[in-house]
């Protein structure tokens, strides 16, 4: 009994990674439930066995891309100042611009969420302040609530860089924008950035 509980809580986490890159390659609307599970290697049927709807996988992937973001980048960065500075330098890199799949589901969702029904914009803003409080307390160690909006608006500006670096044809620019972002977003932090260059 004890196997088959665990089977199915990897098949739903399964369903839910997959889901989370499809969803931030083609969009919510634009993934449907049969390439979900196909994804996902399993059959339409199976879906309903883990999920009642698909508004419910949403909700629990946007949740889960979050906590991924909180656990892969942000807990992973050094402490104070320099932890800051690779969050930044991470977030607007070429390599994060050019896989969106495997990253930031703000920059890739963001206007999708925004329409989404309120389970799914409740764990967006869960996940989201979860991750902009572990960039607060990097800021202010002291008293993380103080700088949550002050990092909230570091974090919009950083998804807005992404999404526009993405959209622009245009290469060189979109490269420029992506340093220049990174400069702005240091700047708002506070945080010295003498060597800044090229995103990485």
């Amino acid at each position: 009994m004890r196997y088959k509980e665990e089977h199915n809580q990897a098949t739903r986490q399964r369903i839910v990674e997959a889901a989370g890159r499809r969803f931030k390659r083609d969009g919510i609307d634009g993934s449907g439930i049969a390439t979900l599970m196909k994804d996902a290697g399993l059959t339409n049927g199976a879906f309903y066995t883990h999920f009642t709807s698909k508004d419910e996988l949403v909700a629990t992937a946007v949740a889960d891309q979050l906590e991924a973001q909180n656990a892969n980048v942000v807990a992973h960065a050094a402490p104070g100042r320099a932890g800051l500075e690779q969050i930044v330098r991470w977030y607007l890199s070429t390599q994060h611009r050019d896989n969106p799949e495997w990253g930031c589901p703000s920059a890739a969702l963001l206007d999708e969420i925004t329409r989404c029904a309120t389970p799914t914009r409740q764990a967006y803003t869960d996940g989201v302040l979860a991750v902009a409080d572990g960039i607060a307390t990097r800021l202010a160690p002291h008293d993380p609530p103080s700088a949550r909006t002050r990092t909230l608006t570091a974090y919009a500006m950083m998804a807005g860089a992404l999404q526009l670096s993405r959209a622009l044809a245009d290469t060189r620019l979109a490269d420029e924008l992506l340093d220049q972002g990174i400069r702005n977003t240091l700047a708002l932090l506070g945080i010295e950035h003498d060597h800044a260059g090229p995103a990485e």
